[in-house]
């Protein structure tokens, strides 16, 4: 292809590379994209199988190590506490994830003047405001206006899902305890579970057809409007010039190098996968990795710490019903109150028993099964506590060279530590959880200080910032160091906040793509 034939060449066709794809294509620009991954066929999830658990923690695991696909990468994770977990096809991570979207809070945006840590962003929440609602409406979002924790919204497209009896009880919980609750913001069709509460397991194994994803929410559309997407294209590396600029780039399809060039080139590949490119594209004019002149690609990575607790209630249950997540939440301890010992706060998720067979593997194996198993199968109850993560440049991931993904390139190795101060909001939420679920009527609760497997939410490592010398690309998602260069994914938050990034991930993208239509850069 001629350079001139493409306007905007997008890496990754996940949450920000889809929105970010469809608002430029829309706006009449030539898009093009790369996944390394291939398209999902959905009716190869485990959907209604017996399986389904099984499967879950199988070929369907979260972790890409345990899943090995020949899309994803190796991570070495051994100087990580927590597992970075994402999929790598078309749709990236939302063909696997739970879909819960709420969105970061006004103040998210600068906890260095109210709080004085890490740093304000150059954007605010109300910059991203009609970015949120337009991509609730794309994608399709459940719930309920009038949360007293967040700014007002326009109307939910869809109505909220239904709490089930289960959520009732834990919502009297909280209101006896006058702490804050809401219907979690959702992108599944509630309309799904009008007729159909039962045994669900998790969203992101559920029927497809209920739960929005990029592979079928953005891409058809944008589709529509000419963008087009080339799949199990592996990207090598960005090419540059000697003018800071890039040309395009090398990728790999079936084992063949193939060179393609653009006018710009926009990375949509996560934080872990985005900073792994930029390092990979070292060259004679960027010798530590591409728009690296800061020293700070590949550091600042945040997760979410998510803590895990549990309560046991009497009585024959049917705690399993519906789906497992996404069903009501509490951000009564969202914000910094200094009283407490730590900044920042937590967001707690109410999730619902496992299915027979992960209780049953959860329990010890002995002469006892039997009993512990009818005591908790149906009976369960509890909360995923996530944690803000503040940023810290000890944190970040490098290059190995000693494991290669399945086209020769090198993994990527992760360096984290799980600072004091999220020890601290942990160890505080899992008291005050505790105390809700007795509130609800647990009779025997236990919990998981520290999830491993619970890397989801993957920022930092690109951070965005006015400042060249301490960020690495602008509030228009550009790179200080080359000229048409762009990053759209959550790599460039400059904070985690303490709820799920997703949806501010393609407010982001949006609000990025929409810059570039008006004002070319």
């Amino acid at each position: 292809m001629k350079k001139d034939e493409i306007d905007y060449l997008v890496i990754g066709s996940g949450a920000s590379g889809a929105a970010f794809s469809w608002k430029l294509s829309k706006n009449g620009a030539k898009v093009v994209c790369l996944e390394q991954g291939e398209f999902i066929d959905y009716d190869s999830y485990p959907k209604n199988k017996n399986t389904l658990e099984i499967d879950g923690f199988t070929k369907w695991n979260w972790n890409p190590n345990f899943r090995e696909n020949k899309f994803d990468y190796p991570i070495n994770n051994q100087n990580s506490p927590i597992h970075p977990l994402m999929y790598n096809s078309v749709g990236g991570s939302t063909i696997h994830w739970t879909a819960h979207t709420p969105r970061f809070h006004p103040s998210d945006f600068k906890v260095k003047t109210l709080d004085g840590v890490a740093d304000d962003w150059p954007i605010n929440y109300f910059d991203l405001e009609k970015y949120y609602d337009e991509n609730d409406i794309m994608m399709g979002c459940s719930g309920i206006s009038g949360d007293p924790a967040n700014p007002p919204r326009t109307t939910r497209p869809l109505p909220p899902v239904p709490l089930g009896d289960d959520g009732e009880i834990m919502a009297k919980a909280f209101d006896k305890l006058n702490w804050h609750w809401w219907p979690s913001d959702n992108y599944v069709d509630s309309n799904y579970f009008k007729n159909k509460w039962e045994f669900i397991g998790s969203h992101a194994l559920m029927d497809r057809t209920s739960v929005s994803s990029t592979d079928n929410k953005y891409w058809p559309e944008a589709k529509k409007y000419g963008a087009t997407i080339i799949s199990g294209a592996r990207v090598k590396k960005i090419i540059t010039n000697n003018e800071q600029r890039a040309t395009g780039v090398e990728y790999i399809k079936n084992g063949k190098e193939i060179s393609i060039n653009a006018n710009n080139v926009v990375i949509a590949c996560n934080a872990i996968g985005t900073a792994r490119l930029l390092l990979m594209s070292s060259s004679r004019n960027h010798q530590n990795g591409l728009g690296n002149s800061s020293g700070l690609v590949g550091k600042n990575l945040m997760f979410h710490p998510y803590s895990f607790i549990r309560g046991r209630f009497e009585g024959e249950n049917k705690f399993f019903n519906g789906p497992t997540a996404n069903i009501l939440m509490s951000q009564q301890f969202y914000e910094t109150d200094k009283n407490r010992g730590f900044v920042r706060g937590f967001s707690l998720q109410m999730v619902r028993n496992h299915g027979p067979a992960m209780t049953a593997l959860e329990l010890d194996w002995g002469e006892n099964h039997h009993e512990q198993f009818s005591e908790s199968f149906g009976n369960i109850l509890g909360f995923s506590i996530i944690a803000e993560d503040l940023p810290e440049e000890k944190n970040y991931i490098s290059l190995d060279n000693r494991s290669k993904d399945s086209d020769g390139l090198p993994g990527v190795k992760i360096n984290y530590e799980l600072s004091e101060n999220s020890r601290k909001i942990l160890d505080f939420a899992i008291e005050k959880t505790d105390e809700v679920l007795k509130e609800a009527g647990a009779k025997f609760t236990f919990n998981t200080p520290l999830m491993r497997q619970a890397g989801w939410h993957l920022m930092g490592t690109a951070k965005m910032g006015n400042n060249p010398e301490e960020s690495v690309v602008n509030k228009s998602g550009k790179m200080h160091d080359l000229e048409n260069v762009y990053i759209v994914d959550g790599s460039l938050f400059v904070t985690s906040a303490s709820v799920n990034p997703t949806p501010t991930i393609q407010a982001i993208a949006l609000m990025i793509a929409d810059n570039l239509s008006k004002n070319g850069k």
